[in-house]
């Protein structure tokens, strides 16, 4: 645990040096034991940011010396991540983990640690064949737990809401891959519905993922045919499918945002008419939440890192990354806002799992990447300014990775000296250790950082299982 002075005013001014809009003047919570328990919980997931990449897009960001809004975050702790039958864990496994408490077998979504995860597999037409598990039960999530005591309850992600990560929060499935089995699960009353979730399921969901919801004959993958955003529509539900659709928005009715068939695009690509970013998916939601007189539990994720990771593609990672630390500021500004000081509210963000994204050395320090700057992105180079070379007298980056499609055969002279104009552009796949096939870069197994903020934060400390995690957050909001 970090000393409890960094709860004071100090910690506040630090806070509102970054943020956009300025902070509430009560500092954050920080106290060695909790005075009450936490009516609002909101989780922040990083996919795959691991330490090397939460430190590279620090540097990228703001320098060496600077800090990110997770940095600042008064309470820490280290989280194990091997999932139930491997040392490195795929998100399935690792989120099911932070929601359930128990160990998953990898590609299983909140299931007992027994389930095998079963692929489902085509049919004569190509579709997907719904497939059973042949073991198993289902295990509560957070979620479930949360709305038992009436809170409101909330997803938001970079991906498809029924991608590995959201759904372990709200859905049960032997096979992460099940995702129209998985959507299924959102609809109130509807052949596959969660139960668990209450009469009115979610409260707000946004995200990509809409071809899961729709029939064949909308574009969509639902060898049903059923359309549930209809369904969810004459439910009473707000269906938003763009921005202005979704600056529309107002609390009274449960809503859900789904603004690309499948995944949204980098936040640096996207279409701001079409797809809102994370923070403003982010304080849409709380805004959405917070009336609840029972408190809200709100998840959000920033599934792109692990995208960015897994391609190669350094530079999208680290801005998704950015990203992610934008719309965990905008979520302590608003909740500073409605509950000053987070008596009542805890902040917990994290990350899933390690990927094998590593920084090399030795380097001058390079500051923040800027348009003249290459900074982490770029070259290392000595005190002098000038590149270091390896042993085939070629330069080389800072970032490379373990595993990754843009490994060189033979001596690496065979293709020319690297210059910074090559290695920062937006498409350019740091070189690799190991050659994998395209866009298959791996997971790594180190331990992930966790920051908390607010009440029960205290209880995070130390180096703990990512089921702990689960154990924790129950603890802290009486569930």
């Amino acid at each position: 645990m970090r000393p409890t002075t960094l709860a004071t005013a100090a910690l506040l001014a630090v806070l509102a040096g970054c943020a956009a809009t300025p902070p509430a003047t009560t500092p954050l919570q920080s106290s060695s034991a909790p005075a009450e328990r936490a009516k609002n919980v909101i989780f922040f997931l990083g996919d795959g940011m691991g330490i090397n990449t939460l430190t590279a897009a620090r540097i990228y960001a703001v320098g060496e010396d600077g800090e990110l809004a997770i940095d600042q975050l008064p309470e820490s702790a280290f989280v194990k991540t091997f999932s139930n039958n491997a040392q490195v864990t795929d998100s399935a496994a690792s989120m099911a983990a932070y929601m359930t408490g128990v160990k998953q077998n990898n590609g299983v979504i909140s299931m007992s640690a027994d389930t095998v995860s079963i692929a489902p597999g085509p049919d004569a037409n190509g579709n997907n064949l719904v497939s059973r598990c042949s073991t198993g039960r289902k295990v509560d999530t957070l979620l479930e737990l949360a709305r038992r005591r009436g809170m409101a309850l909330g997803v938001v992600t970079t991906t498809s809401v029924t991608d590995a990560t959201p759904a372990a929060t709200y859905a049960h499935a032997c096979h992460r891959k099940l995702e129209t089995d998985i959507a299924a699960a959102l609809v109130p009353g509807g052949a596959g519905y969660n139960e668990a979730l209450g009469a009115r399921g979610l409260d707000v969901i946004f995200g990509g993922g809409a071809q899961f919801f729709l029939p064949f004959s909308a574009g969509g993958k639902r060898a049903d045919k059923r359309d549930l955003l209809g369904e969810l529509s004459a439910q009473g539900w707000r269906v938003a499918r763009d921005t202005a659709q979704f600056n529309a928005l107002a609390p009274g009715q449960p809503a859900i945002g789904l603004f690309a068939q499948n995944h949204l695009a980098y936040n640096e690509l996207r279409n701001p008419m079409v797809q809102p970013d994370l923070p403003q998916m982010t304080r849409k939601a709380i805004d959405l939440l917070a009336p609840n007189p029972n408190g809200f539990f709100l998840m959000v994720e920033s599934g792109l890192i692990d995208h960015g990771l897994h391609a190669t593609l350094a530079k999208r990672a680290l801005q998704e990354t950015v990203v992610y630390n934008d719309a965990l500021q905008a979520a302590i500004d608003r909740m500073q806002a409605i509950d000053p000081g987070l008596k009542n509210t805890l902040i917990v963000a994290t990350a899933d799992h390690d990927h094998t994204l590593l920084l090399n050395g030795y380097t001058v320090r390079t500051g923040k990447t800027t348009p003249t700057n290459p900074g982490v992105l770029g070259l290392v180079r000595g005190l002098d300014g000038k590149p270091k070379l390896d042993k085939d007298g070629m330069p080389y980056t800072v970032i490379g990775f373990g595993t990754g499609e843009n490994r060189v055969a033979g001596s690496r002279a065979r293709q020319g000296p690297l210059t910074d104009e090559i290695v920062t552009r937006d498409d350019y796949h740091q070189e690799a250790v190991i050659r994998t096939r395209t866009g298959a870069e791996t997971h790594g197994g180190t331990d992930v950082f966790l920051g908390a903020a607010g009440a029960g934060s205290e209880l995070f400390r130390g180096t703990i299982d990512n089921t702990r995690v689960f154990s924790l957050i129950k603890t802290a909001a009486g569930l």
